[in-house]
């Protein structure tokens, strides 16, 4: 049964988070560092009182003494901490660093869990994902060109990777290379942990992105004769790719709630701004095109968040949900993009500033177009699913012929 009123203990979530928004959150932003976030003096305090709300890594299982909560309920908090790009880490559901404990979660052994998951859980180190090649697309993580060979109780790594997301400081790597190249594509490919102190693990560069809010950099990096033993291959040989999904989905619920954030964010700036600036003796929310921009706005913020509390739905109950993920993921970064230029468009120039969030979240916004997994690619799998259900239906009778 559909229900679309939050239930209690979800409504004690969401009151609870907000005030930490408001009173440790919003007030803590103008410390951010580009491309580093916050001072590690000013995000510990702060995410020692989130663990202390009980609302820390939200994604995880509560045996690493985490909320163990569903995805509607994750999606619901990740709406409320998105609309800050520092929320994330101090609630500790930031990426890749949340997408990397659902892999070790389903994936690791004992031991992994305990080095590397645990630590990771508790916000102690950072971790970056390295799938992304510079010579292959980064929508298809079948074309991957990055190998791994087995030599002796060792795996040997050559690969060029890059967009490595918060690469940086980071304790480790989950590599995804190439370890069964005659295999067919979806079961060529396996994972790594890669410590990153080591001898052949590289940090190239960070390569300068639009957008300034993630730690660690969007970096591109090397694995030279990069050695690693047999323990350290994460998940079967040849699930790869299977294991890299693991983070897709869950990375996309939180994704378009925390874009609902923030696009609910930049509308309250825009009612806000309208509300107040006079145009002779009327205010611009008197204009028919401001209320133009309101109207479309909410009614795509209300959309988007229908959909994705739907998608997140289907996944708590175990249903089939790979058409709704990607239709949340186009749809909502269409929607995040195109309510904080309205919020732009109304603010005019002093939008551009930085008196306001709204130029910082439009840079940062028009990576979700890309990222996790590009529109186009999304659209494509929605069309191909449902052209393959039309199929699968059979029409009961021939359309119509138009007259001529």
């Amino acid at each position: 049964m559909f229900n679309f009123i939050e239930n209690e203990e979800q409504q004690k979530m969401i009151d609870k988070a907000n005030e930490i928004m408001e009173k440790y959150v919003f007030p803590n932003e103008k410390y951010m560092i580009p491309h580093r976030g916050l001072p590690a003096e000013i995000l510990k305090p702060l995410q020692q009182i989130v663990k202390e709300k009980g609302l820390w890594a939200a994604h995880l299982p509560k045996e690493f003494g985490r909320m163990g909560n569903g995805f509607v309920s994750l999606g619901l908090l990740s709406e409320v901490i998105g609309q800050s790009p520092i929320g994330p880490y101090i609630f500790g559901s930031m990426a890749p660093d949340a997408g990397n404990g659902e892999i070790l979660y389903h994936a690791a052994t004992t031991e992994q869990k305990e080095k590397y998951l645990r630590p990771l859980a508790n916000g102690d180190i950072r971790s970056c994902f390295g799938m992304t090649e510079p010579e292959v697309s980064g929508s298809d993580p079948r074309t991957l060109q990055g190998t791994a060979v087995k030599d002796g109780s060792e795996w040997v790594i050559n690969a060029h990777k890059w967009f490595t997301t918060g690469a940086v400081g980071s304790a480790f790597c989950i590599a995804m290379v190439v370890t069964d190249p005659e295999a067919e594509p979806h079961l060529r490919t396996s994972l790594f942990i890669v410590e990153t102190d080591n001898p052949g693990f590289e940090i190239i560069r960070e390569v300068p992105v639009l957008g300034d809010h993630y730690p660690g950099g969007h970096c591109e990096v090397r694995f030279n004769e990069c050695r690693i033993s047999q323990e350290n291959m994460l998940g079967k040989r040849g699930e790869g790719f299977k294991l890299a999904q693991l983070r897709l989905g869950p990375g996309r619920i939180t994704h378009a709630m925390r874009w609902l954030g923030v696009a609910r964010r930049s509308l309250n700036e825009m009612l806000h701004y309208s509300l107040n600036k006079k145009d002779g003796e009327k205010t611009l929310a008197d204009s028919q095109t401001i209320q133009n921009f309101i109207a479309d706005s909410e009614a795509e913020i209300q959309a988007s968040r229908l959909l994705t509390l739907q998608a997140a739905w289907k996944m708590d109950k175990g249903f089939p949900s790979r058409k709704e993920i990607s239709i949340i993921k186009f749809y909502g970064a269409q929607v995040l993009n195109n309510v904080i230029d309205r919020a732009i468009q109304t603010l005019g120039t002093y939008g551009l500033t930085e008196n306001t969030p709204l130029e910082g979240l439009y840079r940062e916004a028009r990576a979700a177009r890309i990222y996790d997994g590009a529109d186009e690619v999304h659209r494509m799998v929605v069309a191909k699913q449902v052209l393959r259900e039309f199929q699968e239906r059979g029409v009961p009778h021939e359309p119509a012929a138009i007259s001529k």
